[in-house]
């Protein structure tokens, strides 16, 4: 796989953005969790080679979004490029990038929690678009 391949691409992007969005939309096990919960998130990851990159997702009222840029959220994580690559790549792990201050969270922590089904089905939407994701 290569980043020049027309089916990869490359890790946020606006094509990357746009695969992920392609897949929630698609995504009946999703479209099934989002019916139940409520919750908005916006990530800024930092030092991406397409400069300070931010996108939001939102399920409500069981639709869900995915879109570049920040929108009002319950959350927001902000990180630089080499730990979102890290954890989207598996090489470092979620909680001990948290608890080691690499990501920074604002928000509402409880409304994660309770929609831990709803992003429970979002990591296989995820893991399909990883397989064709470039990460440099």
């Amino acid at each position: 796989m290569t980043a020049t391949d027309p089916l990869v691409v490359r890790y946020l992007s606006d094509e990357w953005i746009s695969a992920v969005a392609q897949e929630i939309a698609t995504d009946k096990a999703l479209k099934i969790a989002a019916a139940d919960h409520s919750v908005s998130v916006s990530q800024l990851v930092t030092d991406t080679p397409f400069g300070d990159v931010t996108y939001h997702l939102v399920c409500r009222d069981g639709a869900v979004h995915f879109k570049k840029g920040a929108a009002p959220s319950d959350v927001v994580f902000t990180q630089t490029y080499a730990t979102a690559v890290g954890v989207a790549t598996g090489n470092i792990n979620a909680a001990d990038a948290f608890i080691n201050g690499h990501v920074r969270f604002q928000g509402d922590h409880q409304r994660l929690i309770d929609a831990q089904p709803f992003f429970a089905a979002l990591d296989a939407v995820f893991a399909r678009v990883r397989l064709r994701t470039a990460f440099s």
